[in-house]
């Protein structure tokens, strides 16, 4: 039984542990010519108004740009390029949460020291960690770099991701965050293809 105990215990600890990380979508376009780089900044795709949800947005898409080879300004002060960063999240109802976890424990046969060949099995498994179903969160940005003069867009791309509300990769810095990083992964990327990112 000590055994089973120490089982039961380290598998209670690993679900406690345990987090379901959704991948990420990405599709990108370009024209299929080197991305020049140079100075740019961050505005709000569209006529929404900034907001604190959007900062967290722009900040993470300022750290990829930096990290793409840009040199990011703060404002309007007559950049190379503006890269337009917008986002949305949307909930969905999700069904049951499925448990991460499964323990099987089972009772081996026991002939009371005899060799008759009788012994009582049996087995019994449950699930730890699992819940009620709750609302997806679908969050997803997209961000238009384009050339100051004559607004052409040079590249652009959108990322997609959901998890569930309960689970802490469905806050808006986290997901800005993951997001932003997959969509500048190998920066530019191919032009018109889908990919998945981890």
């Amino acid at each position: 039984m000590r055994g089973v105990a120490l089982g039961l215990t380290a598998a209670l600890m690993l679900a406690g542990c345990a987090t379901t990380v959704s991948p990420v979508e990405v599709t990108r376009f370009h024209l299929g010519e080197p991305i020049a780089r140079g100075t740019i900044m961050v505005a709000p795709l569209g006529e929404a108004a900034p907001s604190l949800e959007y900062a967290s947005y722009a900040a993470a898409v300022e750290q990829e740009l930096a990290r793409a080879g840009y040199s990011v300004a703060q404002g309007n002060l007559g950049t190379e390029f503006v890269a337009d960063a917008g986002f949305t999240r949307a909930n969905r109802v999700g069904g049951p949460e499925r448990s991460p976890v499964s323990i099987g424990i089972g009772a081996g046969g026991f002939s009371g020291g005899r060799r008759s060949g009788l012994g009582l099995g049996g087995g019994l498994s449950f699930g730890i960690g699992g819940g009620k179903g709750g609302d997806i969160v679908v969050s997803e940005l997209s961000v238009r770099i384009k050339r100051r003069q004559g607004d052409e867009v040079i590249w652009e791309g959108r990322a997609q991701t959901e998890a569930r509300g309960s689970n802490p990769a469905a806050q808006p810095g986290i997901a800005a965050e993951k997001l932003a990083r997959a969509l500048f992964a190998g920066f530019p990327g191919r032009s018109g293809e889908t990919i998945t990112v981890k």
